[in-house]
């Protein structure tokens, strides 16, 4: 039985102890069906010795895997995305499949390809037996994941990279987790169903059809307690003084309404890193902040903070 679990009528699948927590957004909000509780697995994924999972976050993991259901996960960039796949991945040991997603992606990429030009060319310099067609299908990453003998974990990133047909044109798949490969006419159905993670940046909306086959939820940014157990993984000997005032600059930071790209949590573990590397003392951060190249990416938000510094905009200790 999951933890977060209880056996009573109305048991919501987040508990009030996550609730209360507040750290990410709640993403299920569902009541439990009688009978669900017997038949549930037990918990296969609390996060990994380099990725701190939240209470909700782990709950919709779990359910996720235990419904069989693809897990759709979107939040600002640099809010761990995708090393969530890599830890799910990590924490029930099976193998990571990878479909990074482009504007021009189709949804039969990530099933097959078929390689026309190679038989050509075969065929042209008799090179091999041209017959057996199936020498030229390439699974992708989707196709692999089904083709496998054992369990995977598929992570489909940036869906909403592609065009707004995309996602409906893997609602079968998804669905049957089966394809048919035309110039074969073979059915390919998976042995193990594969636990499918998909990631979104929200840079559009994505068909309420395709929403209601997942389970969805939404990674909020971590909050400054969140963040020093995070900052910790990574550098674990950092000094508290250190750590704390780049928290305060770095939450002052992104909270400044003229920084259009605010920085995310990988470019503060970097930030962090160069200044420990370079010796920079804790007190030389309350009047600037060296290195902000590591932060802030775009000429127009340097230049913001350019201006907060001096005045125009607003104080920098506001």
């Amino acid at each position: 039985m999951f933890p977060w679990l209880a056996e009573r009528d109305g048991q919501r699948y987040d508990d009030e102890a996550s609730r209360r927590d507040g750290r990410c957004a709640a993403s299920i909000d569902a009541r439990v069906p009688r009978g669900m509780l017997r038949t549930m697995a037990p918990t296969t994924f609390d996060g990994t010795a380099g990725y701190l999972v939240a209470p909700e976050l782990r709950d919709a993991v779990n359910v996720a895997i235990d419904l069989e259901k693809p897990l759709l996960i979107k939040g600002e960039p640099g809010t761990g995305k995708t090393r969530l796949a890599e830890a799910v991945a990590e924490s029930i040991g099976a193998p990571l499949f990878v479909w990074n997603v482009k504007s021009t992606s189709k949804a039969r990429d990530g099933l097959y390809l078929y390689d026309t030009v190679a038989r050509l060319n075969d065929a042209r310099f008799n090179d091999r037996d041209i017959r057996d067609i199936r020498q030229y299908i390439k699974y992708g990453p989707l196709g692999r994941a089904l083709l496998s003998d054992e369990r995977v974990v598929l992570l489909i990133d940036e869906i909403d990279k592609a065009d707004m047909e995309f996602p409906n044109d893997l609602l079968h798949e998804l669905d049957r987790m089966s394809f048919s490969v035309d110039e074969t006419g073979e059915t390919i159905t998976a042995k193990k169903r594969p636990v499918v993670i998909i990631t979104s940046n929200n840079e559009k909306e994505l068909p309420d059809a395709f929403l209601r086959r997942c389970v969805f939820h939404f990674i909020a940014f971590p909050d400054e307690e969140l963040m020093k157990d995070i900052v910790r993984v990574h550098q674990p000997d950092v000094e508290d003084k250190l750590l704390s005032s780049c928290l305060v600059r770095f939450y002052w930071l992104r909270k400044q309404p003229d920084i259009k790209k605010r920085p995310s949590t990988s470019e503060l573990i970097d930030w962090i890193a160069a200044l420990r590397r370079a010796g920079i003392p804790v007190e030389r951060l309350e009047g600037e902040m060296p290195f902000v190249g590591l932060l802030l990416k775009k000429e127009a938000d340097v230049e913001a903070l350019v201006n907060v510094k001096t005045g125009k905009l607003r104080s920098i200790r506001q």
